[in-house]
């Protein structure tokens, strides 16, 4: 048996190393304080931003990371690399830090320094000078995703060098009205307090946001306002009131002064193009086109995992059915509603409606469409959903292959931020909240049939959070404001 005096010495000298590591984490975020604000250099770990995180948040990333590719990188790694890369040329850009680290574990003796690896790596970054025009934005409608929008763009915006939020259009900005809209910006019963400053210019109208003025408009009518009085020009609108769903109505904000062009959270309707960022955003056309859609929560989360089994083995046919968190279209209590079965209790009962999923496909990846049927179930949550996905493919496959495939897709190639492999045995809705990316897929619970042709997956979806990083990154695009990256 071990001694006391040997048990107490384990136990200190565990917590030393913990508070060794915790130290480098706060070293770390020091850096990336400095990448951001002095270099516009964001670093992130595997697609999870490390600006605004605390210590403990840090220590958690990196575990995560060492799970994910299952090598043993440490807070001490990213330091020394995220180090390097301050005391570098390297110009305004991303960079995927957990990639870095890992790709330095498996070349490092290819190399005499990390110096030397850093110049090599991101000798494509070095020395550029990227020439941005920031992009004022408007958010037109307040609601879950107009918020979580808000603060997404408050906590990106580092110099403002990218995405400007420069209003909120409400109906109503009487005092009273604004001081609530603060409040509701300030704390969220699912998504928790912002860690931010909040602060209520009444005599101007305003919103003053971690420093940021952000006008609160009255409208009633899109063309009625003229966003130039707000000193706001050339602005992408961001539509989260889903009110307005075709090119025609859309339009309408186009006529007012100061709008640029214009995007919906939500499926559109008519000659609109429905984007999936990642999937087919490289397919419109920024110099003709001016109104866009970002599409569904759902169709954000299932378009990424449907490309990838396509394209590697080939889709006969599918059924996609959703349990999906009720949102504010259905009825808390029983009571009258336009469409069948959403009169119903929200909070009380699973309810079998109708999804776009399907239909989406039209516009997603138009070659699928007419291959699927869809459903979906509402249940008594109130954010993160889940869409199954059971598909006849043309290849054998073993389980193992399609995690692989996954997998294969998750850490390199144009989604790794769309796409995040769950390992855990026990994931549940709630771990998935606040998850960046719009598909986690399940690959503990991934299901091939005998004849090793047909295939059932699990993909998780944050289907306000992880919707809303959807449609800020597809902002980017739009508003050619993205920098180089590095994942």
């Amino acid at each position: 048996m071990k001694t006391l005096e040997k048990v107490n010495g384990e136990y200190q000298a565990q917590l030393n190393d913990w508070i060794s590591h915790e130290k480098a984490a706060l070293d770390l975020i020091n850096v990336v304080g400095k990448l951001w604000f002095d270099r516009s250099i964001e670093l992130i770990l595997f697609r999870n931003q490390l600006v605004d995180r605390s210590a403990s948040e840090i220590m958690n990333l990196h575990l995560y990371a060492k799970n994910i590719v299952k090598k043993p990188i440490t807070v001490y790694e990213t330091l020394a690399l995220a180090t390097e890369i301050l005391n570098s040329k390297v110009g305004a850009a991303r960079i995927d830090i957990g990639k870095l680290a890992f790709e330095w574990h498996q070349e490092n003796a290819n190399y005499k320094t990390k110096v030397d690896f850093i110049n090599d790596k991101l000798k494509g970054l070095i020395g550029v000078t990227s020439v941005v025009t920031p992009k004022d934005v408007v958010l037109y409608g307040f609601g879950r995703i107009g918020r979580l929008a808000a603060r997404e763009l408050i906590t990106l915006a580092g110099k403002g060098e990218q995405l400007r939020l420069r209003a909120i259009v409400t109906r109503g900005n009487s005092d009273e009205e604004i001081v609530k809209r603060a409040d509701l910006l300030r704390t969220d019963s699912v998504h928790g307090t912002f860690p931010g400053t909040v602060i209520e210019d009444l005599a101007n109208k305003a919103l003053i946001i971690n420093g940021h003025t952000v006008h609160m408009i009255d409208a009633k009518n899109p063309e009625d306002v003229d966003y130039t009085k707000y000193g706001i020009d050339n602005a992408l609108l961001i539509d989260n009131t889903g009110v307005f769903r075709d090119d025609v109505e859309l339009s309408r904000h186009l006529k007012a002064k100061g709008i640029d062009k214009v995007l919906l959270t939500a499926p559109a309707k008519g000659n609109v193009p429905n984007v999936v960022h990642g999937v087919n955003h490289e397919t419109v056309d920024l110099s003709t086109q001016r109104i866009f859609s970002a599409a569904s929560c759902t169709t954000n989360a299932i378009m990424p995992i449907l490309h990838v089994i396509d394209t590697e083995f080939g889709i006969q046919k599918g059924h996609i059915e959703t349990v999906h968190s009720y949102t504010n279209d259905q009825n808390l209590l029983d009571n009258y509603h336009k469409k069948y079965r959403r009169g119903r209790s929200a909070a009380l009962n699973m309810v079998i409606t109708e999804t776009g999923a399907e239909s989406a496909l039209k516009k997603v990846l138009p070659h699928l469409s007419g291959k699927f049927t869809a459903n979906s179930v509402r249940v008594p949550t109130p954010n993160v959903s889940l869409a199954i996905l059971n598909l006849n493919i043309n290849k054998e496959v073993t389980r193992d292959e399609v995690n692989a495939i996954i997998h294969k897709y998750a850490m390199n190639g144009k989604l790794v931020e769309q796409i995040q492999y769950a390992f855990s045995n026990e994931l549940v809705s709630t771990d998935v909240i606040g998850n960046p990316c719009p598909s986690v897929y399940d690959s503990q619970a991934t299901i091939v049939s005998p004849d090793k042709k047909s295939i059932v997956l699990y993909v998780w979806y944050d289907n306000e959070y992880g919707y809303t990083r959807q449609v800020i990154r597809f902002s980017k695009h739009i508003s050619e404001v993205r920098r180089p990256f590095y994942y």
